[in-house]
C-alpha cells in the first residue's frame, strides 16, 4: 500500500513539473529576453591649430555643456597676426579707394580723348588691382581671425570628461587630443539576437532596459525605457565578451536598442538585461 502511494506522489510530482514548465515557456513565448552591454558616443577634442597649451579648466569626471569652454591656448602670435591682418586691411583700403577716385576724375577725359587711352587703361587696372589687393587682405584677415579663435577649445556637447589627456604648458599639434568625453545622448545597448528571434523584432519595438544596480529609494532594478534602433543586416559570430544560452560559435545579428530615459547612472560598459515584448 505504502508502495502505491509513494509511486502516486511520484507521478503527481512529475506531472506537476511537466505542467510547470510548460506553463512557463507559454508566459515567456511572447517576450524576447537578450543581455548587452552599454555604449555611448565618445570625442576626441584636439585644437586645429597648434601652441602651447595656457588653461585646462576640466578635470576628469567634470560635467560639460554645449559651447562650454574648456581649454586654451597661448595666443600671442596668433593675436600678432590678427593685428597685422586688420592693418592690412586700412592700408589696402587707402589704396582702393585713392585708385577708384582717380579713375573716377579722369573718366570725363577719357571719353572725350584728353588723356591718351594708354593713361586709362592705366587708371583702371589699377583700380582693379587694389580692389583685388583689398578683397584678398579681408580673406586673409578672416583665415587669420579664425585660425585665433581656435585656440579656445568648447565642449561640442553635454557630457562629461572622462580622460584629461594633456596639462598646461605642454605644446600640442593640430588634431593631437587633449581631452575624450562621453556624450549625454545618445545612449543604446549594444545586444545580439539569434537568427530564430530574428523575424520577430522590428525598427521601433518597444523595450524594458534593466541594470543589476537597485535603486536604494524604491528596492528595485533600475528600469529604463527603450526601442529597438538598428537591426544589422548581416550575420556575424557572437563575440566572446557575449553571454548568450547557445553556442558561441552561432551566427547572430547586432542590434542596438537606444535608452530613452537616460540618467547619470547608465555608464559606460555596463551589463544590461533586456526584455522585448514580441506582441
Amino acid at each position: 500500500m505504502k508502495k502505491k502511494i509513494i509511486a502516486i506522489i511520484i507521478v503527481l510530482l512529475v506531472i506537476c513539473s511537466v505542467l510547470y514548465f510548460i506553463k512557463k515557456d507559454k508566459g515567456n513565448s511572447n517576450e524576447l529576453t537578450l543581455f548587452g552591454n552599454i555604449e555611448i558616443r565618445q570625442v576626441d577634442m584636439s585644437f586645429q591649430v597648434a601652441g602651447q597649451i595656457l588653461e585646462m579648466i576640466k578635470e576628469e569626471g567634470d560635467s560639460v555643456t554645449k559651447d562650454e569652454l574648456i581649454a586654451v591656448l597661448d595666443d600671442k602670435d596668433y593675436k600678432a597676426n590678427l593685428d597685422k591682418a586688420e592693418a592690412e586691411i586700412e592700408r589696402t583700403l587707402a589704396l582702393k579707394n585713392d585708385a577708384q577716385q582717380q579713375y573716377e576724375r579722369q573718366l570725363p577725359l577719357c571719353s572725350d580723348n584728353t588723356v591718351s587711352k594708354q593713361e586709362c587703361d592705366t587708371l583702371l587696372n589699377t583700380r582693379d588691382k587694389t580692389k583685388a589687393d583689398y578683397d584678398s587682405a579681408v580673406a586673409q584677415r578672416d583665415y587669420t581671425k579664425n585660425q585665433f579663435d581656435y585656440t579656445k577649445m568648447y565642449a561640442p556637447d553635454d557630457g562629461i570628461v572622462t580622460v584629461r589627456i594633456q596639462e598646461p604648458g605642454a605644446t600640442v599639434t593640430k588634431g593631437q587630443s587633449v581631452y575624450t568625453i562621453s556624450k549625454n545622448k545618445p545612449v543604446w545597448i549594444r545586444a545580439y539576437v539569434n537568427e530564430t528571434d530574428l523575424g520577430n523584432i522590428s525598427y521601433g519595438m518597444k523595450a524594458k532596459v534593466l541594470t543589476d544596480s537597485k535603486d536604494p529609494k524604491t528596492g528595485k532594478i533600475r528600469e529604463y525605457d527603450g526601442y529597438v534602433g538598428y537591426i544589422s543586416p548581416v550575420s556575424e559570430f557572437t563575440p566572446k565578451t557575449v553571454q548568450t544560452e547557445d553556442l558561441r560559435t552561432d551566427l547572430v545579428y547586432r542590434i542596438r536598442v537606444y535608452v530613452d530615459d537616460v540618467d547619470e547612472f547608465l555608464r559606460q560598459g555596463m551589463p544590461t538585461t533586456i526584455k522585448i515584448n514580441l506582441n
